[in-house]
C-alpha cells in the first residue's frame, strides 16, 4: 500500500498540480488527515517548492470557511493542497486562492486506501469521460434524473457552464477535487422542481439507513422524508434560507471508486448521479451560504433535453 500512496501522492503534486521549483505550496490539513497533510508537503518540498503545513482544527461542517490565517495563506500560495475532513471546496476563502491565481486540489474526507485506488484509474479516459459530460451538460436546457426508487426531478441549465473535474489542474486558477472523476454543472437557481431519492452516500451522514426522498420545489429542498432526508433538511435550514438551494448536478466517471461511507468516492462512481444543496458561487451559480452537502443516486438514469447519457447507472458518454 505505502508504494501505491506514494505514487499516488507523487500523482497528486506532480502530475495534476504540476508543482514547479520556486513555487509557494500550502497543505492544508487537519488532526485527521495530519499524515497524508506531511506526505503531501514533503512531495511538494522534493519538486523544490517552498512547501509550508497548514494545520487546523477540523470545521463544523463542509462549506465552513477555513480560519483567517489560514485562508490568508491561500490566498498568496501558487499551490493549495486541501487535505482536510470537511470540505472547503465551497467557500470564499477557495473562491479568492483561486482569484488571485492559486491552482487548488481539495481532497474532503480523504483516506489513504481511497487515494491510492482511485488515483491508479485510467487517468486519460477519466477525462475524456470528464470532457463528455461537461460538454453535454453545457449543451443542454434541462436535465432530468429518473431512477427505480421513485425519483423524478428536472432541473434548468440554461446559461450555465459544465465543468470536467478530471484531475488536470496545471492552469493558473484551476480547480479541482481529488481523487478526481466526475462531470458537474450548477442548476439554473429556482429551476430544480420534483422528486429526489437519494440511496447512496450523504455529505457528512453517510449511508443512510433507508433511502432519503426528498422533494424539491422552485430550486429549493422543502420536504424530506426518512431518517437521512429529515437529518439533510435540517442541517441545510441550519445555514439559512438559502441553505436549501439545488446548488450542483454531477455525474461519476471513475471505475475505481466503490460505493462507501465516504462522499468523496462515492460521488465519483462511473455511471452514479449526485445532486447537492447550499453553496454553488464556486461552480457558476450565485448563492454562497456556509453549507454544501452532497446525495448520490446509485442507479440514475439522466436525459439532458430527453437524451439519456446515464441510463440504468451506465454511462453512455
Amino acid at each position: 500500500m505505502s508504494s501505491q500512496l506514494d505514487q499516488a501522492v507523487e500523482a497528486v503534486v506532480r502530475d495534476c498540480l504540476r508543482v514547479k521549483p520556486g513555487e509557494i505550496v500550502v497543505v492544508v490539513c487537519d488532526p485527521t488527515t495530519k499524515s497524508l497533510g506531511e506526505k503531501m508537503r514533503e512531495s511538494a518540498s522534493e519538486a523544490g517548492a517552498e512547501a509550508v503545513l497548514a494545520l487546523m482544527d477540523v470545521r463544523e461542517m463542509d462549506g465552513h470557511e477555513p480560519p483567517a490565517p489560514v485562508a490568508a495563506a491561500m490566498a498568496k500560495a501558487d499551490v493549495v493542497i486541501g487535505a482536510t475532513l470537511k470540505s472547503f471546496s465551497h467557500t470564499v476563502a477557495r473562491l479568492e486562492a483561486n482569484e488571485a491565481g492559486a491552482r487548488v486540489a481539495t481532497l474532503p474526507g480523504i483516506e489513504e486506501d481511497v487515494l491510492a485506488r482511485m488515483m491508479s484509474a485510467d487517468m486519460a479516459e477519466i477525462r475524456r469521460r470528464g470532457s463528455a459530460v461537461a460538454d453535454a451538460l453545457s449543451a443542454a436546457s434541462e436535465a432530468r434524473i429518473t431512477c427505480p426508487n421513485g425519483s423524478d426531478l428536472r432541473l434548468g441549465l440554461q446559461d450555465r457552464d459544465g465543468i470536467s473535474d478530471d484531475g488536470d489542474l496545471a492552469d493558473d486558477g484551476a480547480f479541482g477535487n481529488l481523487p478526481c472523476g466526475e462531470g458537474f454543472i450548477s442548476p439554473l437557481e429556482g429551476s430544480a422542481t420534483g422528486r429526489l431519492v437519494v440511496d447512496g452516500t450523504i455529505a457528512s451522514y453517510g449511508l443512510p439507513e433507508s433511502p432519503a426522498d426528498l422533494r424539491i420545489e422552485a430550486g429549493h429542498l422543502v420536504e424530506a422524508s426518512g431518517p437521512a432526508g429529515e437529518w439533510l433538511l435540517s442541517t441545510l435550514r441550519a445555514a439559512g434560507e438559502e441553505g436549501t438551494n439545488v446548488a450542483e448536478l454531477g455525474v461519476g466517471t471513475n471505475e475505481k471508486a466503490e460505493l462507501s461511507e465516504n462522499l468523496l468516492e462515492a460521488e465519483k462512481i462511473l455511471g452514479t448521479v449526485h445532486v447537492a444543496f447550499g453553496a454553488s458561487a464556486g461552480i457558476g451559480g450565485t448563492v454562497q451560504v456556509p453549507v454544501h452537502i452532497d446525495g448520490v443516486v446509485v442507479r440514475p438514469t439522466l436525459e439532458l433535453d430527453g437524451e439519456a447519457i446515464v441510463l440504468d447507472g451506465r454511462l453512455l458518454v
